[in-house]
């Protein structure tokens, strides 16, 4: 059996006492679990091996550390039913969809108080958070223990045509000869408003490099998980992304795009962190954080996300954060600003999110300062393709949606 993830030799020998898979008391996870299985074993989490113990949930809760002083922000568990009958100790095997997955060690089972990890991680117990709702459906038990891979995860399109590993971002930034490289974190469909931020975080990581030699680049690493109603759906933020390189908006020789298996948890400042930690694990130089970043609703000041960087020793991280803030087209100028940039802050037209789903939705091509045409057919494209004829997420694409993983 051909394993995936840390620790190898340890399982392997685990395994040659067990004559096959299906001999394991087996686990069958959620779409959030399979997901992060695969992000650990690849290293997208690193230097997470498996799910946290009691001792790093609380290291993580109360001081954003693991045990070994290592930054962390949210805590990773496996919540699970103590229906079923496994041990301390136990080698488990776990399923998604009905098909082997990963296999995991298990180290410890114990109990944590939910509502600390949310007023500890939202700075909230609102139900209405996002997160907070997560946390309160765990289940009362979780697992702590290191996974492995038992096969290479197969990817559904248009996913597959997207996914790198962390390895193999850094062999293709290798292969493009970039010096650095400036993450673009998304959950969206791009505006000029984002081709704009992308652009300008071009030209601050690039400081001090020679303008003839395209030695920084931008990827473009697009947040896939769980979805809500009234959400771009996944394939069309990806496609369109996409199209911004295909159609010269941002040319290739700077710009890349792919993933990152993960269910938002919408933590503002925290998640913030873990974002530009997931981007260092894939070789990346800088990254840009803007307005919002990763709030949502009014539970965290605009430029919270920012803040917290000020209690973050260099040292912390091996990334660079480029701050940027909330920009809008002036019609006086003819180009997109921000407040501090020029004067016409009364004249702004704002890249209002609402206003531009409105748009959509009355299935009225925006203007080319809004969004590039060729972006918004391929937009539409999608929405017939894997939308259901919605670019947006139904309930009707949430029940028949295909599957991420294969």
């Amino acid at each position: 059996m051909n394993l995936i993830g840390h620790g190898k030799v340890e399982i392997v020998e685990r395994i040659k006492t067990i004559s096959d898979f299906k001999e394991l008391h087996r686990i069958e996870v959620k779409r959030q679990l399979a997901h992060e299985i695969v992000s650990i074993a690849y290293g997208f989490l690193s230097p997470l091996k498996g799910f946290m113990n009691y001792e790093e949930v609380d290291g993580v809760v109360e001081n954003m550390r693991l045990p070994n002083g290592v930054l962390w922000p949210i805590p990773l568990v496996f919540d699970y039913s103590q229906n079923e009958k496994v041990k301390e100790g136990d080698t488990i095997g776990i399923t998604y969809l009905g098909k082997p997955l990963a296999i995991m060690k298990v180290k410890e089972i114990f109990k944590y108080d939910k509502l600390k990890i949310a007023e500890k991680v939202y700075k909230t117990k609102d139900i209405k958070h996002p997160g907070v709702k997560r946390t309160l459906s765990y289940a009362d038990a979780f697992l702590a223990g290191d996974v492995w891979l038992v096969r290479e995860p197969q990817f559904n399109k248009p996913y597959s045509e997207f996914w790198l590993t962390p390895r193999m971002h850094r062999t293709v930034f290798e292969k493009k000869g970039w010096k650095r490289v400036v993450a673009f974190q998304t959950r969206n469909v791009p505006h000029t408003g984002h081709e704009y931020l992308m652009k300008f975080a071009w030209f601050a990581a690039n400081e001090n490099q020679k303008v003839d030699e395209p030695r920084t680049g931008i990827l473009v690493n697009v947040v896939i998980g769980e979805k809500r109603v009234g959400d771009y759906i996944d394939e069309a933020i990806l496609l369109t992304h996409d199209a911004l390189s295909k159609y010269g908006y941002i040319s290739p020789k700077v710009h890349l795009l792919s993933f990152t298996l993960w269910d938002m948890r919408y933590a503002g400042p925290r998640e913030a962190l873990l974002h530009a930690i997931i981007r260092s694990n894939l070789g990346c130089t800088h990254h840009v954080f803007g307005r919002d970043h990763a709030g949502v609703g009014n539970y965290y000041s605009p430029y919270e996300a920012h803040e917290i960087f000020d209690s973050i020793n260099e040292e912390d991280l091996l990334i660079k954060p480029i701050f940027l803030r909330e920009n809008y087209y002036c019609p006086r100028c003819g180009s997109i600003e921000n407040e501090i940039l020029c004067d016409h802050k009364d004249e702004k037209q704002e890249f209002s999110g609402s206003l531009i789903r409105s748009i959509i939705l009355d299935e009225v091509k925006p203007t080319k300062m809004v969004m590039r045409p060729e972006v918004y057919d391929v937009l539409m494209k999608a929405a017939e393709q894997y939308g259901f004829g919605s670019p947006f997420v139904t309930e009707e694409y949430l029940e028949k949606r295909q599957s991420i993983l294969g």
